[in-house]
């Protein structure tokens, strides 16, 4: 990080917006910059603009899906090396954020201290 006031960026792919507020509030307090969409359409062309260092992606993202999103993503020469966290309520999570090429996983429910811990493990 080349300069310190520099904010960290993450996005979050979900459409639950109860969890893109908590998730909002908590990580705006930890520092990070937050966008949220409540949606995966045109996704290399958002997640280009906003170069983030870390994105949360839900398995069930309308409308292609989380899978599809991810891998999207990682097939992007330019976006390829940001790390995905998948998250859901499947019980499959593990296989499913292989299977989409992520980094890691979070299944939900997951508490506060949880998703700042896997955050920090990618980030």
């Amino acid at each position: 990080m080349s300069d310190i006031n520099t904010k960290r960026k993450i996005i979050i792919f979900d459409d639950d917006e109860d969890i893109l507020s908590i998730c909002n509030y908590i990580l705006e307090e930890k520092g990070w910059e937050v966008h949220t969409f409540t949606d995966c359409n045109s996704i290399a062309e958002r997640v280009s603009g906003i170069m983030p260092d870390v994105i949360l992606m839900d398995n069930w993202i309308p409308d292609a899906g989380g899978i599809i999103a991810t891998q999207t993503l990682k097939k992007t020469d330019d976006l390829k090396s940001i790390p995905v966290i998948y998250f859901s309520a499947n019980s499959d999570i593990q296989l499913l954020a292989n299977f989409a090429g992520a980094e890691t996983y979070l299944a939900k429910p997951f508490d506060l201290e949880e998703l700042e811990r896997v955050i920090s493990t990618v980030a």
